[in-house]
């Protein structure tokens, strides 16, 4: 099979879908690979780098085409026309995205396969799992920078001094994101409170997180309360596949202290926060009642050697089965299968269509 790897073009987005040693993989697997050149450059893999590994270096329109195209973020606008026929697999967060991407999948019946919908055989979402793991670390890293005095922050630095705790950080959301959050978040001192559903999970979060971790049920006047004097806020819902629920409203934020910050790392599927909106790295941050909203839609891009290496080491896998059998993998294993967001015209995910009002649209991949 002919394989294609594009240059990302999102905004200050620096990964690549394939790294030079999954290049290789490919190729000694009999596959062709053609990657464009600069591709990798952003993440520290040089042009010689994958020409080493058997990738032939080609133009943006020669990646897309092949039979399947490997990329990190869902095509822009730029990129529609070079859509068609063929196999795309990337994170497409469509019900979180405009209407437009999903209706020109459509037109011309490509095969959308989201890593964020491919399930393994307990349920859960390895390809989305490393870069959730990533983005729940930066979030702490993000909150703290933008608390700073010269942020406009309020000016406390979660951290132990001594074997004083200082700083609130309110994680809503027990997923991975909300986990390695949590976890960083409680190991640089802060007083971490993790907003989740499940209270028979308090033994294993604390286990994992930290004894001193302050366990909160999801319910609307228990998250208003803890947001009042919170320094850090972290929306870390995930539903699959469809628009994230809204759990913190504006009355929320507007009762927040000024200068708080709130890292809504949900917004790749719509935000869990009603006053958030997608911002980009080169300009991350807006006010809001006088809360600082970080709400950048690809946060793992701005760590671009560890996320692309993390990224492929989840997805290369997937990429070779989809490169050895096509379409019939996908039909032969179920799990994997619920990654197909578009075939031949049709919507094939039933949370997306239901975010985009597409149930008109919608049936099962078979």
């Amino acid at each position: 099979m002919k394989i294609g790897v594009p240059k990302e073009i999102k905004a200050n987005e620096n990964r690549v879908a394939l790294t030079p040693g999954g290049t290789q993989a490919f190729v000694q697997a009999g596959h062709s690979v053609q990657v464009q050149s600069g591709a990798g450059a952003g993440s520290g893999f040089s042009d010689e780098d994958y020409a080493e590994a058997g990738a032939q270096l080609v133009s943006a329109e020669a990646t897309w085409e092949t039979d399947l195209v490997l990329k990190v973020k869902e095509p822009l606008e730029e990129e529609y026309h070079r859509l068609g026929e063929q196999m795309v697999f990337t994170y497409f967060h469509l019900a979180g995205v405009t209407r437009t991407l999903t209706d020109v999948l459509l037109e011309h019946r490509t095969t959308a396969i989201a890593y964020e919908t491919v399930e393994d055989d307990q349920g859960k979402l390895p390809l989305l799992a490393p870069m959730s793991a990533v983005a729940g670390n930066m979030a702490v890293t993000m909150g703290n920078y933008y608390l700073a005095h010269f942020n406009n922050g309020k000016g406390m630095l979660l951290s132990r001094i001594f074997t004083e705790r200082y700083g609130k950080v309110v994680v809503i959301g027990d997923g991975v994101v909300g986990r390695h959050c949590a976890r960083a978040a409680a190991a640089i001192g802060a007083n971490v409170y993790l907003v989740g559903r499940h209270r028979e999970r308090i033994p294993e979060l604390k286990r994992e997180i930290s004894a001193d971790l302050h366990f909160v049920l999801s319910e609307p006047d228990n998250i208003a309360t803890e947001l009042r004097d919170a320094d850090l806020v972290v929306g870390a819902v995930l539903r699959r596949g469809g628009r994230a629920p809204h759990v913190v409203s504006e009355t929320m934020v507007r009762n927040m202290q000024p200068g708080s910050v709130i890292v809504d790392v949900s917004i790749d599927q719509g935000g869990c926060v009603e006053t958030s909106h997608p911002t980009k790295h080169s300009a991350p941050v807006y006010e809001w009642h006088g809360v600082i909203h970080y709400c950048v839609t690809n946060m793992p891009g701005a760590y671009p050697r560890l996320s692309t290496i993390a990224l492929t080491n989840a997805t290369l896998p997937y990429a070779l089965k989809l490169a050895e059998s096509g379409l019939d993998v996908l039909r032969a294993d179920q799990a994997f299968a619920r990654g197909v967001n578009t075939y031949d015209g049709h919507i094939t995910c039933r949370a997306v269509a239901e975010a985009l009002e597409f149930m008109d649209r919608y049936v099962e991949f078979t």
